[in-house]
């Protein structure tokens, strides 16, 4: 878990948009922040309010409706475990509001807790669809599964096969996804944000402590 903060967020993995980082680094009380140009986020934004920045979640710590602009700050932790250190003034970034009582559960629970980085090995279209392939640690990889969801830079999307020889895993983003994430924008070589299905840990979590043989025993 990145932000402990954030227990109580959740997210769906639908980017509402791509927002523009306008300024970072560390302030004068040596706390790292990142101003974000955006419109969407500030329709009724307030202090403390979590939002899912490339999948990771972080707390509005200042905003501005004129200049439509927020600002973010980061943690160290959240800067060695995510890949929002490689971000520059004028990177594009995905961004998702919390989900409130009314919002449409269009993807899947995303904590916005990032598991780890992926490295974009391979990039292919098909036609106006675009197939990625990413490379992961094996601690990461026993979490993905073909047909199941992930989380990348908080875009909610389905694996389509796994390649365990390999170390990675790969996914298709038809015409509309590509014009709307980050993720086509970025290049072999760079590095992205993952967080697995929380199911599967929490299933992992179970055979490990022993719950199901003492189910099946009493």
């Amino acid at each position: 878990m990145i932000e402990e903060t954030h227990t109580k967020s959740l997210f769906t993995g639908i980017v509402e948009e791509m927002g523009t980082i306008k300024q970072l680094g560390f302030d004068q009380d040596n706390s790292f922040t990142m101003k974000i140009g955006a419109k969407i986020m500030l329709e009724d934004i307030h202090l403390g309010d979590s939002i899912s920045v490339n999948g990771t979640c972080l707390t509005v710590t200042e905003y501005d409706t004129v200049l439509t602009e927020f600002s973010v700050g980061l943690a160290p932790e959240t800067l060695r475990k995510t890949s929002l250190s490689e971000l520059e003034i004028g990177s594009l970034v995905n961004l998702e509001r919390a989900l409130s009582p009314s919002t449409r559960m269009g993807g899947h629970f995303v904590q916005g807790h990032v598991d780890g980085t992926g490295e974009i090995v391979e990039m292919a279209p098909e036609g106006d669809s675009l197939w990625v392939k990413v490379k992961v640690g094996r601690d990461l990889l026993k979490y993905i599964v073909p047909k199941g969801f992930i989380a990348i830079d908080g875009t909610s999307l389905t694996v389509v096969d796994v390649f365990d020889e390999e170390v990675c895993f790969n996914f298709m983003m038809v015409a509309y996804t590509q014009q709307n994430v980050v993720i086509p924008l970025k290049k072999v070589g760079q590095k992205v944000n993952l967080e697995v299905d929380i199911l599967g840990k929490y299933v992992e979590r179970l055979l490990s402590s022993g719950f199901v043989e003492s189910i099946k025993s009493s």
